[in-house]
């Protein structure tokens, strides 16, 4: 499996010097040459037992390396080696990890083939990654299948099928019912029970249900956890019940339960969804305070609240905040950032903003395309009246780079350099714009031509007539094809 390593082993080669040695390798490769060096050593009579092959397993799953993973429990069957339910506990949570549901069924189906029966623990996890992954009709025939197994149903089971009821309307009330049977089967509802079900609520718009859950919460002695208040405070501020949910972090507060990330980006968001960003802004400095690092979506939240009331300022410090913190805008931060600037007339400092977002590297997706377009056609028209060499280079930058120049982006580039008597850059632009195939609007040949006739440059000023006309012509030719 790896190369031959150079290394001194001790008389006697024990699992448990093997497995610490693996443990304590840092890279994967030398970690799989300590392995099979192990069993090189055969004079020692060393063979390798369920521990060792378990650690070695669990290193390969981790980086990603399943068929190596899936390899070692072959060869664990063919040396007759316990394969413990561990083992295969962790493969499951691996590829429940990079989000394989379908191979954590398939690993699942292959136990009996090593002799390995499954327990409770094995079914609860495999049901918990299929809910998590969204598998829901699969996971819900799975559920079948544990009570036709026989596995009994506890309160960990039951919170998943919960789970997996809230994902959508449709179900959602079947969840509660299983919460409302609990008792009489002798489970009681704890906090995860009670705060997925206010979840589920809260993610389809009902709020009314989730704060009678939660009160009922509170006065069955199932204390809320901050998981649940944070629930609950996100869909308070998704109906825009602010004053609710702020009353909420102070009661959290109070009964010293520390708010998280979660917890304040939803109510920033709610904050600035209002209009309300300057409270916004108070939130993070509080959450600074308490040494809660901001992520990319609360500063995202901040960033299009704080531009959306015309704070560019603000929004620029907090622009900057994020990029100190090693945090990359996208896109999207970016046009915000330009767009604001073109709303108060700064296109100089906007085009700098573009300039910043290409050499960045940073690049819309394939929905947001069509505003990128718009942003760029955007300034050039702005810095028309203000730097006209900045949005003829910017222009020859968009065509450069597929962006496409609009008709009216031309024609105001035209239209300034003929003000400016620049007929070059005029006929330069010109050009662009009519290998672009977008035909120029008649102001435009008529401002083009009066230059022309002005300077008394005729020849060039026919070349233009005949230009025109040949445009003309395959024009109707092509409506006449039609």
């Amino acid at each position: 499996m790896g190369s031959k390593l150079m290394m001194k082993w001790p008389k006697q080669i024990t699992a448990s010097l093997v497995e610490q040695l693996i443990r304590a390798e840092k890279d994967l490769q030398k970690a799989i040459m300590i392995f099979d060096a192990a069993t090189a050593e055969y004079s020692n009579g060393f063979k390798h037992d369920s521990c060792t092959f378990s650690v070695m397993i669990s290193r390969l799953v981790s980086a990603n390396h399943f068929k190596s993973a899936e390899e070692m429990l072959g060869r664990m069957k063919n040396e007759k080696c316990m394969i413990t339910e561990d083992i295969f506990l962790s493969i499951y949570r691996a590829y429940g990890r990079v989000h394989k549901p379908l191979e954590v069924i398939r690993v699942f189906e292959m136990t009996k083939d090593y002799d390995c029966e499954p327990t409770e623990k094995s079914y609860f996890t495999v049901f918990s990654i299929l809910v998590n992954e969204n598998r829901l009709n699969t996971a819900l025939r799975f559920y079948r299948y544990m009570r036709k197994m026989s596995i009994p149903p506890t309160v960990a089971s039951l919170n998943i099928l919960v789970k997996a009821l809230c994902k959508n309307s449709g179900t959602i009330e079947s969840a509660l019912n299983i919460f409302l049977d609990m008792p009489k089967h002798g489970f009681i509802p704890d906090s995860y029970t009670y705060g997925t079900l206010i979840n589920g609520f809260c993610q389809l718009g009902k709020i009314s249900e989730a704060k009678e859950l939660f009160d009922e919460m509170n006065a069955s002695g199932c204390s809320p956890n901050v998981v649940t208040y944070s629930c609950l405070i996100r869909g308070l501020c998704q109906s825009n019940s602010m004053d609710e949910a702020t009353s909420l972090l102070v009661e959290m507060k109070s009964k010293g339960i520390e708010p998280n990330v979660i917890t304040y980006g939803s109510l920033m968001d709610g904050l600035c969804k209002c209009g309300q960003s300057s409270d916004a802004m108070k939130l993070l400095e509080m959450m600074i305070s308490k040494r809660q690092v901001p992520n990319m979506i609360i500063y995202s939240t901040l960033i299009h609240g704080l531009c959306r009331e015309g704070k560019l300022s603000e929004a620029l410090e907090i622009f900057d905040r994020m990029k100190l913190q090693g945090l990359k805008p996208d896109a999207g931060l970016y046009w915000k950032i330009i767009n604001g600037f073109c709303d108060i007339g700064k296109f100089l400092d906007a085009a700098n903003f573009l300039d910043e977002m290409v050499l960045g590297g940073i690049s819309p997706n394939r929905v947001t395309w069509s505003l990128h377009v718009k942003i760029h056609n955007t300034v050039v028209l702005g810095l028309c009246n203000s730097d006209l060499n900045r949005a003829f280079q910017l222009c020859l930058s968009m065509r450069s780079r597929g962006i496409s120049v609009e008709a009216k982006t031309f024609g105001s580039l035209v239209d300034s350099f003929c003000n400016k008597k620049d007929l070059q850059k005029a006929v330069r632009i010109f050009d662009e714009m009519v290998l672009d195939g977008c035909i120029p609007e008649e102001a435009t040949w008529s401002t083009m031509l009066g230059r022309f006739w002005d300077k008394k440059k005729v020849h060039e000023a026919t070349k233009l007539v005949l230009t025109e006309l040949a445009g003309n012509l395959w024009t109707q030719a092509c409506i006449s094809d039609c």
